[in-house]
């Protein structure tokens, strides 16, 4: 089981990165130095409940999503999920391609 430290890091950088803001932004956000938060994202610093609600606040979800271990049941489920949905929509796309260019080649032979 990851430690509390490494489990809030995780959640850190991948929340940050989907909401699409630098260190930098974040940093200034929440009113602390792009250092501090590179030294949270990497598990070297703690953060205090305080910083903790402002960086939930800022990036717009629940403070306990920052403390979701990433390998509990529904995080597996939820990564199932999204290789699916993208494997899916890779097929679907390479078969409309390969009807198409059937359909073309078969306008072209008449």
């Amino acid at each position: 089981m990851a430690r509390l430290n490494e489990i809030f890091a995780y959640n850190l950088k991948k929340k940050r990165k989907k909401f699409g803001m630098t260190q930098a932004q974040l940093a200034e956000k929440v009113d602390v130095s792009t250092h501090h938060i590179g030294m949270l994202e990497i598990a070297r610093n703690y953060p205090t409940l305080e910083l903790v609600e402002r960086i939930a606040d800022t990036l717009s979800i629940e403070v306990h999503e920052l403390f979701i271990d990433p390998l509990s049941p529904h995080e597996q489920l939820e990564r199932l999920y999204q290789t699916v949905a993208k494997d899916i929509k890779q097929l679907v796309a390479e078969t409309i391609k390969e009807a198409l260019t059937i359909n073309y080649n078969g306008i072209l032979q008449k």
